[in-house]
């Protein structure tokens, strides 16, 4: 994945899950492709804006993710920037002393992709299932 500037830009929408496995058969009903299954490690620091995290990918890969993005419920517009690394324990290495953790969330995603929307259906350790729908948005 390439590296993106802070100007990238996207339209995000985040649910719990009420019926998994219902919503599951809908989801799979509508996509053009997928599932992709993904083990996902986000290690999020102290910022004093922002977000900042570190993804740690199942095959040992990361991605060094800032974002702002505002604090509701509703569908919210991101803005933000991807860096991918190699060495992602090394990075931690240098960002955990410098920042401090703030959280870390560990979680299964099944991607799917219906048009322009990526789908995530989310398992996260500790506090359940939700869907999240992203639409990368083109400049202008």
């Amino acid at each position: 994945m390439a590296a993106h500037a802070i100007g990238a830009r996207n339209v995000e929408i985040k649910a719990r899950l009420v019926e998994p496995l219902v919503q599951r058969r809908l989801v799979r009903r509508i996509a053009d492709a997928g599932p992709t299954m993904i083990s996902q490690r986000d290690v999020f620091f102290h910022t004093p804006g922002g977000r900042l995290k570190l993804r740690f990918l199942g095959d040992g890969s990361g991605q060094l993710i800032y974002y702002e993005r505002p604090d509701r419920a509703s569908a919210a517009t991101s803005r933000y920037g991807i860096h991918p690394t190699s060495e992602p324990e090394r990075l931690l290495g240098l960002l955990e002393p410098a920042l401090g953790v703030r959280a870390v969330v560990i979680k299964t995603r099944e991607l799917y992709r219906a048009g322009r929307t990526r789908i995530h259906l989310d398992a996260v350790q500790g506090l359940g299932e939700f869907l999240e729908l992203e639409v990368v948005l083109a400049d202008g």
